[in-house]
Parts: structure tokens; sequence; C-alpha cells
């Protein structure tokens, strides 16, 4: 599922429990990291996240634990295919932001170093 597409169901589901199971169900279409492919541990989160990011701007990513997994599909489906740059540019934070999910400080703060990694690859 691509970002407009997660975007635009989100934006249909008002009762915020639903949204964050929605979010937790994204987690199941996480692009896997392929096997041998070396990750790398982001910091900031309170779950274990690894992100890889193969030459052709393909994300792929794994985390501990269901929420976390799904907020992970969320950012990089938005990263997908695109460059530090590209990323910088789009301001993937007030995006993220945009979707209004509720989050605690300290999942805000994994998705502040998940952002930071991609915006820096």
């Amino acid at each position: 599922m691509n970002y407009a597409e997660i975007k635009t169901i989100l934006s249909e589901i008002s009762d915020p429990v639903d949204r964050l199971e929605f979010v937790m169900d994204l987690g199941n279409s996480l692009p896997k990291i392929p096997a041998g492919a070396k990750a790398t541990e982001i910091k900031g989160c309170a779950s274990r996240v690894e992100i890889y990011k193969d030459k052709n701007n393909n994300y792929y990513g794994a985390a501990d634990a269901g929420l976390v997994r799904g907020i992970l599909a969320i950012v990089l489906s938005f990263a997908q295919g695109k460059s530090a740059t590209d990323i910088v540019a789009m301001n993937l934070s007030a995006e993220f932001a945009r979707l209004n999910l509720q989050l605690g400080a300290g999942r805000m703060n994994g998705v502040a170093g998940i952002i930071e990694f991609l915006s820096n690859q």
C-alpha cells in the first residue's frame, strides 16, 4: 500500500483506537529486510527498529513491536524510491504529524529517529 492510500484510509477512520489498529495492521505489509543485508539500528526508538536501504532507494525495515512496525510501514511507504534530499525537501516530520495518530512522546521520539536516519542516507 502506498502512502497516499494509507493517508486516505486514515482520514476516513475517526475512532482513535480503530486508527491505531489500522496502523498495527500495516505492520504486516512492512517490506522485510533482505537476507544477508546489513541493516542499521535506529537510535531513539524504545523498540528495536532496523532499516535497510538498497542502491535504488528502496527501504526495508523490521521492528519488535506491532505498533512500531505499522509506524515504520507508514514512514517507509512515504520514503520508497526517494533519496535523502527528496525526503528532506518533503518535510516528512510535518507530513507524519498531519496524520494525527496521537502517539505518546516515546513513540514520537522513535519516529524522529527514523526520519533523521532517512534524511541522512
